[in-house]
């Protein structure tokens, strides 16, 4: 298995566009050739940078409002042969296709546009991306010759490797962006799945079949339930709620899993109230708890609930 593959072409299809200028002006002054459709395509193009479009490099137009357009044999092709593989590489000439190093692809904001009011099924239907989750899952499943990177945030570590490594990237890079984009097909299938299915209803009961859970790592916690254990945080990133994993700490050390339950205690008893409100929590029950003109008065009540129990957790 061969470390660093030099990158000679590149497939750019974002429907998230932050940053995607900068990345193809740093491909182009690698003189690394860039394949793109669509608006990504008019965006390089309109920024000087040398795009081929993805119907030149394969001999067949965009049809259907641009449904079928990466669907071609020459692209997955050129993803998904095997380079040290002398059948591979015969049969990739022989249907007239080139190499694809780097497949550089998000998805067509599904989950966005059904958390919008009023949303139709029709438009939802239209933002379930079908051509982005088949470039994506290939490259990842050919990350011994193929990098694939699906977040604009990541584009920074890739153009310090191809630097770092004269245009190359290695394979612990590869393989960690083919994880990161099967765990995003994954989540997209889900979100898909989930909007379809039949929720709870009154009359039957019925629930779905399948249930499908998403989490995305925010933090590792200073310690678990016990201080010799180690914990991480994971939130849902579709829920909107009130919730302590978007608060902001003001002071104090890293919290411990304790602390967050704790504090879900709180928040559960804060959001009952329009007053000012505070409470003293002590193993995830209210030890103290009172509203009040201010929050200081509201928390002066609530110590002096129980201030013994206060002044032990203050300690612990």
């Amino acid at each position: 298995m061969k470390d660093r593959v030099k990158i000679k072409r590149a497939l750019i299809s974002v429907s998230d566009k932050n940053g995607v200028v900068e990345l193809g002006k740093k491909l182009d002054e690698m003189d690394i050739e860039i394949l793109s459709t669509g608006g990504t395509m008019k965006l390089l193009k309109k920024n000087k940078i040398p795009a081929i479009s993805v119907s030149t490099f394969t001999g067949f137009p965009e049809i259907m409002d641009g449904r079928v357009k990466t669907l071609h044999p020459k692209i997955y092709a050129g993803i998904l042969h095997r380079r040290g593989h002398p059948e591979d590489v015969e049969q990739l000439t022989h249907v007239d296709s080139k190499s694809i190093d780097l497949v550089v692809v998000n998805l067509y904001p599904f989950k966005e546009t059904i958390a919008k009011a009023g949303v139709t099924e029709e438009e939802a239907v239209e933002n379930i991306d079908i051509g982005g989750p088949t470039m994506i899952r290939a490259a990842a499943k050919n990350f011994e010759s193929v990098a694939v990177v699906i977040d604009p945030s990541d584009y920074d570590e890739l153009l310090s490797k191809l630097e770092a490594m004269n245009g190359a990237t290695d394979l612990a890079f590869r393989k960690s962006c083919s994880a990161k984009a099967f765990a995003v097909t994954a989540d997209y299938d889900t979100a898909i799945s989930g909007y379809f299915s039949p929720s709870k209803s009154a009359v039957t009961g019925a629930f779905s079949r399948e249930l499908n859970l998403h989490y995305a790592h925010k933090m590792d916690l200073r310690y678990g339930e016990n201080p010799h254990q180690t914990a991480a945080l994971y939130e849902d990133p579709a829920y909107n709620s009130p919730t302590l994993l978007r608060a902001q700490i003001l002071a104090g050390k890293e919290l411990s899993y304790n602390n967050f339950n704790d504090l879900e205690s709180c928040l559960d008893m804060i959001l009952e109230f329009a007053e000012p409100f505070a409470c003293v929590v002590k193993h995830t029950n209210p030890c103290g708890a009172a509203i009040g003109k201010t929050l200081a008065e509201a928390y002066k009540a609530a110590y002096e609930s129980d201030p013994l129990s206060a002044t032990v957790l203050s300690l612990e």
